[in-house]
């Protein structure tokens, strides 16, 4: 029997605000931070405390809706979601339920397979819980709670369960990620804690050609996944695992799982709640949130160019592949950096641009680990660079080294050129005499490529690039290369 994946992913992510969801304590990076050092009354859950609204987490939480084509509730009410875990300190969480911030969104993916829209079921705002650090020492097991991340602004976006593969969901993941980042309510920063995903994983047998049944198999949660590989391997492993278990006439059981790195398997946390496990009621020290239509609509006008369309528009607009479009819009900032490079000498083509940017120089900050705000080559410098390439003054590997001397230094690529001597050799007579010294240098070479061994003619090219110091116009170097080897030929 075939199965076919039904998966739904719930993604928690933590709003960039100065102060959390209800108090005024600061929102720190709890990975530089003392443990506990940012916390009050409010997010330590003391006794009757009261907690306040953050209007800027309401904010980028419909900027976030907005920007997924949800429908914006006028009124959304906060509950208190009841379960007991030692970073939870007040003992519930205070979270939407019944009446979310807002509902049925939509969004595009891009996969290998084509485009597909994802629907987003439900847009709500709650707050984080604590973090949990489990200690092992002189044989003792105990585990430190930080309540620096509790009562954090959280978003979280679930969608409908339209995903049927792996790839999918990592699509889906990495859009949602660019999108957090480009309306700038996300660091984006997984490896942080920051973006947290969990998908919800059941598998149904497809019993005809064209048929698939309505019904949904049994689902199993994976929580809090922090990067796309783990995102992508553990709904692999999950669709293997059930399949193998339905195929042997086994069931699957409703779990919360965690993902071992390590061992690329999935743990059984706990057997998985229900939602009236969690005793959800209206939060009584909250009024309800009325958010007003002028609001929403300077919030809608205030929004960005998104990943998608700029994507459909950088591809259109300068005739960009689909794969090289993707890695420009992947960071707002290297887009950005793209058009401003392209506004910068109209005269170079803007793929000869997208091509320096995500070959050479993805390269060097990659191995630097620099992003687009630590570059010290700026938009125009790079253009100038490609430019000098384009006009002949410079061929290609020496570009290269000027590029990583750009890098380093933030100097132009003019003035590199013209303090180092770098500007390329095209005279043709200068180039014939290179050739000629080649040649005389290397008598068996050349008889070996009369012979025909073509290849030997990469070699000869090389020491001619070699004795001009890598300056020499390469298409000028061939032509005359073929040329007095013609010659000899003829001899």
């Amino acid at each position: 029997m075939d199965f076919e994946a039904v998966i739904g992913l719930e993604v928690h992510a933590e709003l960039a605000t100065q102060s959390k969801m209800f108090c005024a304590c600061p929102v720190v990076d709890t990975t530089q931070t003392a443990p506990n050092s940012a916390v009050c009354q409010v997010c330590s859950g003391m006794p009757g405390t009261l907690p306040v609204l953050n209007q800027k987490a309401v904010e980028y939480g419909l900027r976030v809706a907005l920007a997924l084509d949800c429908q914006i509730a006028p009124f959304s009410i906060f509950a208190r979601k009841n379960y007991f875990y030692p970073d939870l300190p007040k003992g519930y969480q205070i979270s939407q339920y019944e009446q979310p911030l807002a509902r049925i969104g939509r969004m595009t993916i891009v996969t290998s397979q084509g485009e597909k829209v994802i629907r987003i079921r439900r847009v709500h705002l709650e707050e984080d819980t604590g973090k949990l650090t489990h200690v092992g020492r002189n044989g003792q097991a105990y585990t430190l709670v930080d309540l620096n991340r509790a009562g954090v602004p959280l978003l979280e976006i679930v969608t409908e369960p339209d995903f049927r593969s792996a790839e999918e969901v990592r699509a889906y993941a990495e859009a949602l990620r660019a999108i957090l980042r480009y309306l700038g309510v996300n660091s984006g920063d997984m490896q942080k804690g920051v973006l947290r995903i969990e998908p919800n994983i059941s598998l149904r047998p497809v019993v005809a050609a064209g048929f698939k049944p309505a019904l949904l198999g049994t689902r199993v949660e994976v929580k809090n996944l922090n990067s796309f590989r783990a995102l992508e391997r553990a709904v692999a492993y999950q669709i293997q695992r059930q399949a193998e278990l339905l195929e042997a006439g086994k069931v699957v059981q409703q779990v919360t799982l965690g993902w071992d790195e390590a061992k690329e398997v999935t743990v059984v946390q706990r057997v998985k709640e229900s939602e009236d496990d969690y005793r959800y009621f209206p939060e009584p020290d909250l009024p309800p949130l009325a958010v007003e239509a002028g609001w929403v609509a300077q919030i809608r006008t205030s929004l960005p160019e998104l990943p998608y369309a700029r994507l459909q528009r950088l591809r259109e607009q300068y005739d960009l592949s689909d794969y090289t479009a993707k890695l420009l819009v992947a960071e707002k900032s290297i887009a950005d950096y793209f058009e401003q490079a392209v506004t910068a000498e109209p005269s170079v083509p803007a793929k000869s641009i997208a091509n320096w940017i995500s070959g050479e120089l993805f390269g060097l900050m990659n191995q630097a680990g620099v992003d687009a705000a630590g570059l010290r080559v700026r938009p125009a410098a790079l253009a100038g660079l490609v430019k000098l390439v384009s006009q002949g003054q410079i061929n290609q590997d020496t570009a290269r080294k000027v590029l990583a001397e750009m890098f380093a230094s933030g100097e132009g690529a003019e003035e590199i050129v013209k303090k180092r001597g770098l500007g390329q050799v095209s005279d043709a007579g200068a180039i014939a005499q290179l050739v000629k010294d080649v040649l005389a240098e290397y008598p068996n070479e050349a008889a070996a490529y009369l012979s025909g061994k073509a290849g030997v003619a990469n070699f000869l090219f090389g020491q001619v690039m070699k004795k001009a110091q890598g300056k020499a116009n390469p298409q000028i170097v061939r032509r005359e290369l073929e040329l007095q080897l013609a010659e000899i030929k003829a001899d």
